[in-house]
């Protein structure tokens, strides 16, 4: 084992669950790389000691620039706001050191372009954090369609829903203001992700966009509330996509539901670990959704869990991906997502945009033409 020295940007939310599982991630899997939490920055230097007191990191930099320059930081965490990944990650790579970005991958998609040439220039590991498609419910259902449980899939429904903007009287706030900060760079690239990861790539989409709540507190809101694709995916399935902060009732509606010739399948995140599969076999009378409670037999459930149906929460996909990207470091070995998976996942969210504008199908941007 060896130690290895962490730099995190931003000490917030996410800051603080990346905190937490770098702590964790080598009790819990045994990894060959041991991080050591060295230097954090966040939007100030009373900000960064603050954050450097509650999760224990060596040192609270003024800005990001000194953690990124920080020769006894190795490896850096981005989980500041998407505005600043560009700016951070190319300057970490520069820095010959590997780089973890919270997604979406860039405010733009010039932002993604940019930092993927840089990530492959530089030679360095770099990932992308949508942690949602690691639990280990989801991590079988891709098993599953791997194997063929289903048959031939024929049709994909996903979508990512919240409420914590429902209320019309709520004020506005930093997510009510600017492209990037809107459902379609929020919420959208979690469920993009899933469905590349689950189907494969999209090529081409119909969208729409639109603000439910145009004002908040006399505020203008100039960004989407909620947007739906209807898609058409490489491999020849059709399939919807929705997105919505303003889903009344929905905490956590990460779900996709899945058809083929031999079954189905079913996975809400609010039941994160159950999954629903339907095997159409046997007697009609009998048929039926059988839900699967996730247990050791399941992917990267034992190390957290030794009891089936006991259950894995929002924190454990964290450290997942803190596994990967420490085995990733070790080895030299990309792990998935990678900088360029991220704009897979940014291509489908632009044309999304194209195609909302112009009322018409967009075909996504393929790679060779980025």
């Amino acid at each position: 084992m060896a130690d290895i020295g962490i730099g995190l940007i931003g000490g917030g939310y996410m800051g603080k669950a990346h905190a937490v599982a770098m702590a964790s991630v080598g009790a819990v899997f045994g990894t060959r790389l041991r991080p050591r939490l060295e230097n954090i920055a966040a939007g100030s230097e009373a900000s960064a000691e603050r954050y450097r007191d509650a999760y224990g990191f060596n040192r609270a930099a003024a800005s990001w620039e000194d953690v990124v320059q920080d020769p006894a930081v190795e490896a850096i965490v981005i989980a500041s706001p998407q505005s600043t990944h560009r700016a951070i990650a190319e300057a970490a790579l520069a820095n010959g050191k590997p780089v973890f970005c919270e997604k979406p991958l860039g405010a733009s998609i010039d932002d993604a372009q940019a930092m993927v040439a840089a990530a492959e220039a530089s030679g360095q590991v770099n990932m992308v954090g949508f942690n949602y498609v690691r639990t280990p419910a989801t991590q079988f259902a891709r098993q599953l369609l791997a194997e063929g449980a289903i048959g031939d899939v024929t049709w994909f429904r996903g979508e990512h829903t919240e409420d914590f903007l429902a209320d019309p009287d709520l004020p506005a706030n930093w997510r009510t203001s600017g492209r990037a900060n809107g459902t379609m760079g929020d919420l959208a690239p979690h469920m993009v992700n899933c469905a590349l990861a689950l189907m494969g790539p999209i090529a081409r989409v119909m969208a729409e966009i639109e603000t439910v709540h145009p004002a908040r507190g006399g505020v203008a809101v100039d960004n989407d509330d909620q947007a739906q694709m209807m898609v058409r995916f490489e491999n020849g399935p059709i399939g919807h996509l929705f997105f919505s902060r303003v889903a009344t009732g929905r905490k956590m509606g990460y779900a996709y539901e899945i058809h083929g010739t031999k079954g189905a399948i079913r996975f809400d995140q609010e039941d994160q670990n159950a999954l629903w599969l339907y095997r159409a076999e046997g007697p009609e009378a009998t048929r039926g959704f059988t839900k699967i409670l996730t247990g050791p037999e399941h992917p990267d459930y034992l190390p957290f869990c030794q009891g089936p149906g006991h259950g894995t929460g929002y924190q454990d996909q964290i450290i997942i991906e803190a596994r990967d990207f420490l085995e990733a470091i070790a080895d030299g070995t990309p792990r998935w997502p990678t900088f360029r998976d991220g704009l897979a996942v940014s291509r489908v969210i632009e044309a999304g945009f194209a195609s909302a504008e112009q009322g018409r199908w967009v075909d996504v941007q393929a790679e060779e033409n980025a």
